[in-house]
């Protein structure tokens, strides 16, 4: 499912779809519906670190940021990591995505490097190469990085999905079970009724920042 923010920074569910497995090629498809249904720009597009999904975004919504979830981030990087030594690497990696800029992301990624790349050298390289979209949110005031450096809104929804789904052993058809998602959507939506924290600032500053792409929709 996808997750968007409207001009009056309430939160508003783009849609639900069904596949069997989260390539790229099939958000490619869920990007070019949603261009085909009305959506006209993506700002800032926040992603899990799914190989190839920022081309798709990219070949769809070509003027679109994209920033990785430093949560699965960080996930993806303490599975090369073992269970004793955790708490040590952690203390040395939160300077990375702690950091107030780029700049300092990258100093302490090299402090990271230096301290443990020998040990973990694959624990690095997950930072390493999905550093070019994990960095986006370094170019924004912090009111901007609390709403876009993670998924866990998405995530969020998709546990509430997760409870009905486990309440049924089979469904009779992908219809059937899309309805019954959509049912528990429309109660999850009724308690999207409080803004954004922040959003004038927030407003205020994308209408500095990307003033030609969001004047048009101001009325």
């Amino acid at each position: 499912m996808d997750l968007g923010v409207t001009l009056q920074g309430s939160r508003h569910l783009l849609g639900l779809w069904i596949g069997v497995a989260e390539r790229a090629r099939f958000w490619q498809g869920v990007l070019t519906d949603l261009k085909s249904r009305g959506v006209k720009d993506i700002l800032i597009a926040c992603v899990h670190g799914l190989s190839g999904f920022p081309e798709a975004i990219g070949s769809i919504f070509p003027l679109s940021e994209v920033q990785e979830c430093v949560i699965h981030a960080i996930r993806r990087c303490l599975q090369y990591v073992g269970w004793n030594i955790r708490s040590a690497f952690q203390a040395d990696l939160r300077p990375v995505y702690k950091a107030l800029t780029e700049q300092e992301a990258l100093l302490a990624l090299e402090h990271l490097e230096n301290t443990w790349g020998k040990r973990y050298p694959q624990a690095i390289a997950t930072w390493r190469n999905h550093l070019p979209h994990l960095s986006t949110f370094f170019a924004y005031p912090e009111c901007i990085r609390r709403v876009i450096y993670t998924t866990n809104a998405v995530e969020a929804v998709h546990r509430r999905m997760r409870k009905v789904t486990k309440t049924k052993s089979d469904f009779p058809s992908e219809e059937a079970a899309l309805k019954q998602l959509f049912l528990n959507i429309r109660l999850v939506e009724k308690k999207w009724n409080v803004c954004i924290p922040h959003w004038p600032d927030i407003l205020n500053y994308l209408m500095v920042s990307h003033h030609e792409r969001i004047a048009p929709y101001i009325t």
